[in-house]
């Protein structure tokens, strides 16, 4: 059954940006017509990921999140666009993104309505899909709002995901599946990526500290019954409403966050193999925060090919000590400082911690990563490394 559901997408985590966090459900155009959820706005946004390198640094979607439908379904019983704001309709959208050399994802909900109100995919899972396809839709996130009961809810994360394969068409499936099961149950993950590329276990990301500090406490928590389902073909996404909503939605550009924290989102989500999709405006985004998101060395973690999710390894105080085991026996290792007051702390470990001892066996090369890249030169395997990491920020290292 997982052979026959298999999409032989997402084999390394999704990349992309989606207008949730940033946006959210913009629908006065007179206004604020910049921040109104248009096909303005996403023709703006895939014109800039061409232009400025995010297409070329990996960030390939293109993603509407809620609000982008008219209030109810057309005379044939099809999602439409709202004719206001989307006046040339998806498919228009779609072949503008894929001229820039992008891809388009949608959202929908397998209920009868979104959470925002529209109308849901629930008893049109087979006709949407075909919508979607039809359209040239490249990625649905498929919410979870006003499912009714848990049996409802994953019958039609299901049916959709059989709809999606039967139209012919690749479509990067995104599931809110456990966000949804977790309060009433333990969700079945062998079963969840069986259907789906990715799906979100955890609260929406908000443009904050206290929120990414949550998610990170709560993956550390939950490591042990999440970290082995990812991989190839199914990511947790941590956001969600995920970098983050649908996805896992990166904040970084945005207002809330520190400089060391948004390091510390980068380096965290390349260690949790997370989609990376961004939520800001790239149109008006500092060179700091874009060469952030742009950087090669952090991306080149976040999509290795081994795909193997990272995990808390130890943790002492305020300190946290992370790994992931990376393709050509290396490692991705973070040194996060939790603590929120004062200057930087050094903490101290030995290397045999890494890996299960094998990591720098007999010896390794080490390199930082973030924040600043440099060289730290050879070890031995007996060796001691002393991180200095600023309050609520991350060193992120390749051993």
């Amino acid at each position: 059954a997982a052979l026959a559901l298999d999409n032989g997408l997402a084999r390394t985590p999704p990349m992309g940006w989606l207008h949730w966090e940033r946006f959210l459900c913009g629908t006065a155009c007179a206004a604020d017509p910049r921040r109104c959820v248009s096909e303005w706005l996403f023709m703006e946004m895939a014109d800039v990921m061409a232009a400025e390198g995010w297409r070329d640094a990996g960030y390939e979607f293109v993603c509407i999140d809620d609000c982008w439908m008219a209030p109810t379904r057309d005379e044939h019983g099809r999602l439409q666009a709202d004719p206001k704001r989307f006046p040339g309709g998806i498919r228009k959208l779609a072949d503008y993104v894929h001229s820039k050399g992008l891809k388009l994802g949608i959202y929908s909900d397998v209920g009868n309505k979104t959470c925002a109100g529209f109308p849901g995919s629930y008893n049109h899972y087979d006709l949407d899909a075909q919508t979607f396809a039809s359209w040239g839709v490249d990625l649905l996130k498929f919410d979870g709002c006003n499912s009714g009961t848990l049996e409802l809810l994953a019958e039609g994360y299901r049916r959709m995901s059989l709809a999606l394969n039967k139209t012919g068409r690749s479509i990067v499936y995104s599931c809110e599946w456990p966000f949804y099961l977790r309060p009433v149950q333990q969700p079945n993950y062998t079963e969840i990526k069986q259907y789906c590329n990715h799906w979100r276990n955890f609260f929406d990301v908000y443009d904050s500290w206290s929120s990414i500090k949550s998610i990170l406490d709560w993956t550390a928590l939950h490591q042990d019954s999440i970290v082995k389902i990812a991989g190839p073909g199914g990511w947790n996404d941590p956001d969600m409403a995920s970098i983050f909503v649908f996805l896992s939605q990166l904040v970084i550009g945005n207002f809330g966050l520190s400089w060391d924290q948004a390091v510390t989102q980068m380096a965290m989500w390349a260690i949790m193999a997370a989609p990376l999709f961004m939520s800001n405006d790239l149109r008006h985004i500092s060179p700091e925060a874009r060469g952030l998101l742009q950087n090669k060395e952090v991306i080149t973690i976040n999509q290795d090919p081994l795909g193997k999710q990272g995990y808390q390894i130890t943790k002492d105080k305020n300190f946290e000590l992370w790994e992931r085991p990376l393709s050509g026996r290396a490692y991705a290792v973070a040194v996060l400082n939790q603590q929120e007051i004062g200057g930087p702390q050094n903490f101290t470990f030995s290397l045999t911690f890494l890996g299960n001892g094998l990591a720098c066996n007999p010896a390794c090369s080490i390199r930082q990563v973030l924040p600043a890249s440099r060289d730290w030169g050879v070890y031995s395997w007996v060796s001691s490394l002393s991180v200095e990491v600023n309050p609520t920020g991350t060193v992120l290292l390749k051993v």
